[in-house]
């Protein structure tokens, strides 16, 4: 009885076995001609499907239109995938695979990981049309390293450094890196990311030149800047690069510690240029005349005079000091206002031609008045000129040869000329000045000169012009 259990048992167990190897190999059988069980590629799962099949399902995942590169200066290139006719599939790459892959022992995926898998598909474009795009982005066209200089110059600036041989780009490795990009599909590609800039090695020649502009460099850092007015002029590197002291030649000179040295005679060349530009005592103005031309005024004592001694100390031992500071020039002479537009809003207009007068504060119009100026007819016209109401006076006599007239107001502009009533005339404006003019004074209506006397300060300028 025992017996006849045990071989029931052993026949059971043998066909239970012998079932599941048939089952085993059913399952290996049917993978033999797909992918076997749990396998994943890029995310599908793939198990039991033929390689075109999966082919299909993976390259629906693809949409790739292109690389777009980014060099060092934020200009950006492109590589259309449509114009180089980029196709890609993963067949050859799953038949590798799927050969690898053996389905008697389909298990193994069973038990572990092992049908997780990560594949790249075979790309296909046209060479020639890829290289004809590369090889045109601009930044594949630079110098070649033989041929980069490191080398100071002298622009309109002050002295500057050419430096070819820093953040060079490296062509070769450039193009590995577009080509690695592009045959993997990314978007985009940074050619500063991707370390393809470097520094090119220096000669000793060079290393020199970079020594030299350490020194102006350093030279040429000035603070200082002169204030007129409203206006700024900064003696910047434009300016001290003609500072420094050189030979016949042109060559630097150097002191006992091999600092540049300054040209004592260039800094005050450069104050007298400064001043030139700035001084505006008897210099040709071109004033907007109220009768609405633009005219030329020339000659007069009104305007600024740099005191040049005191600026060429000053800026000589400033430089030197390397101050860095706003700095007004000394004056021998001052106007109103500093700078090139020294009249501003607020003057005394006298039109010799229209025989008017205007006076405007703040640009507005206070006073507008005919007037009577010098006897033209006997050569004692008016000079013209920005002058200045350099006194006021009252119940003055002015006297000349064979004259003497007592005023009530009196504001001389220049020299015995100036403004003042004239009770003696009952008319004003026209022509009278060609054959009944003054003596070269602005002879005005007592009411009009009245309310000049009372709102018009020292210092103020007269501009006169016919």
């Amino acid at each position: 009885m025992r017996k006849s259990v045990l071989k029931g048992s052993l026949i059971g167990g043998l066909i239970i076995l012998l079932s599941l190897i048939s089952m085993y190999l059913g399952l290996a059988y049917y993978y033999a001609d797909g992918f076997s069980y749990n396998t994943w590629i890029n995310g599908i799962y793939c198990t039991g499907k033929s390689v075109n099949e999966v082919n299909d399902e993976l390259l629906k995942q693809y949409d790739y239109a292109g690389l777009t590169i980014t060099d060092s200066d934020g200009k950006s290139y492109t590589i259309p995938a449509e114009a180089v006719n980029l196709t890609f599939d993963f067949n050859e790459v799953l038949e590798l695979y799927l050969e690898k892959q053996n389905p008697v022992l389909w298990i193994d995926n069973l038990l572990g990981e092992a049908g997780e898998k990560r594949l790249e598909p075979k790309t296909v474009y046209d060479k020639e049309a890829y290289d004809k795009i590369v090889n045109g982005f601009s930044f594949m066209h630079g110098k070649a390293d033989e041929e980069r200089i490191v080398k100071v110059l002298k622009g309109d600036q002050g002295y500057y450094l050419v430096n070819e041989r820093t953040h060079v780009l490296n062509q070769q490795k450039a193009r590995e890196q577009i080509k690695e990009a592009f045959e993997s599909f990314t978007d985009t590609l940074d050619l500063e990311g991707a370390g393809c800039y470097e520094d090119l090695v220096l000669t000793p020649e060079m290393k020199e030149e970079l020594a030299l502009w350490e020194q102006l460099s350093a030279y040429q850092d000035c603070g200082i800047v002169y204030r007129f007015g409203d206006e700024i002029y900064a003696v910047d590197a434009k300016v001290v690069c003609d500072f420094i002291k050189t030979d016949e030649e042109g060559n630097f000179l150097y002191d006992e510690w091999g600092n540049l040295c300054t040209d004592e005679e260039k800094v005050y060349a450069f104050v007298d240029w400064l001043a030139d530009e700035y001084d505006t005592v008897g210099k040709a103005r071109q004033f907007h005349a109220t009768r609405g031309e633009i005219v030329t005024v020339e000659g007069g004592i009104y305007g600024n005079k740099i005191d040049r001694k005191a600026e060429k100390e000053y800026l000589l031992e400033a430089f030197l000091d390397k101050r860095r500071e706003e700095h007004e020039p000394v004056y021998e002479q001052m106007a109103l206002k500093q700078g090139k537009d020294d009249i501003g809003d607020t003057y005394i207009e006298v039109d010799m031609t229209e025989q008017m007068m205007y006076f405007y504060e703040n640009g507005e119009q206070k006073i507008a008045t005919p007037v009577v100026t010098g006897n033209t007819g006997l050569r004692r016209g008016t000079p013209q000129g920005t002058n200045y109401v350099y006194s006021k006076e009252r119940n003055r006599v002015l006297r000349g040869p064979g004259y003497a007239s007592p005023v009530k107001y009196w504001m001389p502009v220049k020299g015995g000329v100036g403004i003042h009533d004239s009770s003696w005339r009952s008319r004003y404006g026209g022509t009278i000045y060609k054959t009944d003019g003054s003596h070269g004074c602005i002879n005005t209506p007592l009411d009009e000169v009245v309310k000049l006397y009372d709102m018009v300060e020292i210092g103020t300028p007269c501009v006169m012009f016919y």
